[in-house]
């Protein structure tokens, strides 16, 4: 089952790296990883995807809980939760149909064109992992020349916050 868990940890150097190996030393999977300052400069917010039994993902936030980095965490998917991801796509667009087709596509998911030049477009896409896979599918007709991804970026909904 895939999971979502946040955590809030020290922003200071290694931290990404003990949790990184936390998941190596184990042999857990990370599907995706993000992490960023927040609005407390002392503190940086870690959002993991992977996947597990539920007595693998007990096993992973304990292992997480006892590094002193760690100061807070979540499994989001035990509750009401939001998840985002964000690509960027770059695509060739050589002709006049094509580049009315990619923007006939953007249009109707609601995503961007961020650059032009011309021979390529720069899309951006923001939204569910099977809305971003569902555009790629899309664009299937045409030529990618690079695709990059964030991973998931998750928050509680409601009430529900990853705050000391």
């Amino acid at each position: 089952m895939r999971r979502i868990i946040s955590l809030l940890l020290e922003h200071e150097p290694g931290a990404l790296a003990r949790v990184a190996g936390l998941f190596t030393a184990r042999g857990y999977n990370i599907e995706s990883l993000t992490v960023a300052s927040t609005d407390d400069p002392s503190l940086a917010r870690m959002t993991i995807v992977t996947n597990g039994s539920d007595a693998v993902i007990e096993q992973i936030t304990k292992q997480l809980n006892k590094l002193i980095d760690v100061v807070k965490l979540r499994d989001l998917t035990e509750g009401g939760h939001l998840g985002r991801e964000l690509m960027l796509v770059k695509v060739s667009a050589q002709t006049a149909d094509q580049k009315d087709d990619i923007k006939r596509l953007v249009d109707i998911f609601r995503g961007r064109i961020i650059d032009v030049t011309e021979s390529t477009y720069t899309l951006e896409m923001t939204g569910s992992t099977e809305k971003v896979n569902a555009f790629l599918d899309a664009l299937a007709h045409v030529e990618l020349v690079e695709v990059v991804r964030s991973g998931i970026l998750g928050i509680g909904r409601g009430k529900h916050a990853l705050k000391i």
